[in-house]
Parts: structure tokens; C-alpha cells; sequence
């Protein structure tokens, strides 16, 4: 399966995301409706993912969401440019997102990056592999320190991360198979400390 690269020349909201798209214009007072950009940008990153299986923003979708906030096209450029979660060309069918700033860093981001690699043939970051199942890209921290290091999978963290973890996760999607639940793949619960609990380990007894 390859990508599809070409700009779209039109688009338009579905009529159930449309009525998603005036909800949440709604909730910012008259004149203030640029506030809702970024939930009509969301909006139609996920439908351009539900209608081509590439989660992705074209020019068109921004053009669009200008003309119904009223204002200029630049002012929703500005914006889709700056959040990453904002995709401004194809990627893949599972976009993996490695967070390489410090606490990653230091639990071993680097092995995160170079499994990513090896098990989904991209060579690079912002590069989609042949197939187009996997585009890898390196974002900034992903606010889950504590259950470092952190591989996002589209919407999903995947936590406690090593090079075997990632590895056998890629191969299970490459069979066909689905994401496992979110959460710690190193069988933690939460955040809870990594090698068990410390304290609150029983039930105290009654009036106690």
C-alpha cells in the first residue's frame, strides 16, 4: 500500500462532523470563533484518516476551516504549522511518535529509535515505509516522564519501552494485528514504581 502524496484540490466536512464543527464553535463567545481552529483542524486530520487511511491535513481541509471560522487562511496555517499533532502531509497507517528529550533520553530513547527503525524499515525520521503502514517522526516531550520512554502510536502512549517491546509490537501490527490497550508495556500499573510497590502493599484491618 503506498501513500498518496497529491494535494487534494477540495474537501468537506461530513455532515456529522459538521454538526461537530458548530458545537464547537458554539462554545467561545461571538467573534472570539477562532478559538475552535484547532478542534476543526483535529476534525478533519481524523476524517482525511477515516476517508484515505492517512491521518493528515491538507490545504484544502485549512482553506475550508478559514472560510468557516472567517478569517484569514494564514491565521490556520500559522497554526497547523506550529503543533505537531497537526500532520501537513500523508503519513502512515500507524504513525509512531518517539519522545527523545531528556527523561526519554536517559531511560533509553535511543534503543527506541533505532527498533522503530529496524522493525518498521523507515531509515529516517519523517520518513513512511514502502508499504505505507509506518511513518516515524521524533517529537518533544510527551508528559509522561515518570514512564519513560515513550512511544506514541497515533492517538495511544505506549510506556516502559525497550528495544524487544517495540520490536514484537511492530511485528504483531505487521500480522494484521490490533494495538494492544494503552499503558506500560513493563506490566506496571499507572505509575506505579517499576519494581513494585513500596508502601500500601495490604488492606488494613477494621478500625485500624
Amino acid at each position: 500500500m503506498s501513500i498518496n502524496h497529491a494535494e487534494p484540490t477540495s474537501f468537506a466536512y461530513t455532515d456529522a462532523n459538521m454538526k461537530l464543527v458548530q458545537k464547537a464553535i458554539k462554545k467561545y463567545p461571538e467573534g472570539k470563533q477562532m478559538s475552535a481552529v484547532k478542534s476543526l483542524l483535529d476534525l478533519a486530520q481524523r476524517q482525511m484518516g477515516e476517508q484515505t487511511g492517512s491521518a493528515w491535513l491538507p490545504r484544502a481541509a485549512m482553506d475550508v476551516a478559514a472560510e468557516i471560522l472567517g478569517v484569514s487562511p494564514m491565521r490556520v496555517y500559522e497554526v497547523a504549522t506550529f503543533y505537531t499533532m497537526f500532520n501537513l502531509k500523508p503519513v502512515g497507517k500507524y504513525h509512531l511518535q518517539v519522545c527523545t528529550t531528556t527523561p526519554c533520553w536517559l531511560r533509553g530513547s535511543d534503543d527506541i529509535v533505532s527498533a522503530c527503525k529496524k522493525a518498521s524499515g523507515v531509515a529516517h525520521f519523517g520518513g513512511t515505509s514502502e508499504d505505507g503502514m509506518f511513518t516515524l517522526k521524533e517529537v518533544e516531550c510527551l508528559g509522561a516522564c515518570v514512564n519513560a520512554p515513550i512511544l506514541q502510536i497515533n492517538d495511544d502512549y505506549y510506556e516502559d519501552m525497550n528495544a524487544e517491546r517495540v520490536e514484537a509490537l511492530l511485528a504483531d501490527l505487521k500480522a494484521g494485528k490490533s494495538l494492544p490497550p494503552a499503558g506500560s508495556l513493563g506490566g506496571r500499573a499507572s505509575s506505579a514504581p517499576a519494581a513494585g510497590l513500596t508502601s500500601l502493599t495490604s488492606n488494613p484491618t477494621a478500625g485500624e
